[in-house]
């Protein structure tokens, strides 16, 4: 592979560079190997579901090399319009339908949330849904596993409800009172009873993540009591 060009961004565990015309790089920064990664997207696309085309992959799959794909994020577009609310919503619950609609293949690793047969992506939120020209483009994979898609929403609801807002002002009002728009909105597109017990599970897995702050996890902590004692 050849050398790449400047940086446009940078995740938890990789980089993005610029990689000629219409192709991004993606470099692991602790030597994670991407290969199941990328046979993933190959899956889903080959299933007709939105994901980057992979175009190469070093020896080692530390680096990748795939399809740019430009345009906001969807958390991006719920910040600058936020009367698309629902829309957006409504957009990311058929995203999650139609990926459990694929059978999570042998090679995939089983999911630690919920025993199932369905493919999972477990970070499909805003964040990693781009916004481009041809419709919405799901990215960052390495999460991907076999299991229940049923867990995979509740991971979703989970994370939209604790991403920590600030507080104190009108505008941190307005957003709290757009999330719960999203939610809601999110939550209609599937059987509300069935994803609300993957709950205890989803929420005892994610406080294990060095990540989430304590702002997060009591968000968390707190959506779990709520759901409990509403039924």
């Amino acid at each position: 592979m050849r050398e790449p060009g400047s940086l446009l961004a940078s995740g938890r565990d990789s980089d993005i560079f610029e990689y000629g015309e219409g192709l991004v790089l993606r470099r692991s920064r602790r030597g994670r190997s991407m290969a199941t990664e990328a046979k993933v997207m190959e899956y889903v696309r080959e299933h007709g579901f939105p994901a980057p085309k992979v175009h190469d992959l070093n020896e080692d799959g530390t680096e990748l090399v795939m399809e740019r794909v430009d345009g906001p994020t969807m958390l991006e577009v719920l910040g600058a319009r936020p009367w698309t609310i629902r829309r957006q919503a409504f957009v990311l619950g058929t995203l999650h339908n139609s990926l459990h609609e694929i059978e999570g293949p042998e090679w995939v690793r089983p999911s630690p949330l919920g025993v199932g047969t369905q493919l999972v992506h477990l970070d499909l939120h805003p964040g990693n849904v781009i916004i481009s020209e041809v419709g919405p483009v799901v990215i960052d994979w390495a999460n991907a596993a076999r299991g229940d898609g049923n867990a995979d929403a509740a991971l979703t609801w989970l994370l939209m409800s604790a991403g920590s807002v600030e507080t104190g002002s009108a505008k941190s009002a307005l957003l709290e009172i757009g999330r719960s728009v999203l939610i809601r909105s999110f939550l209609k597109r599937f059987d509300r009873a069935k994803v609300a017990a993957q709950l205890p599970a989803v929420v005892a897995w994610k406080l294990t993540d060095p990540h989430m702050s304590e702002v997060e996890q009591e968000a968390m902590r707190a959506l779990l009591s709520k759901e409990l004692f509403s039924h």
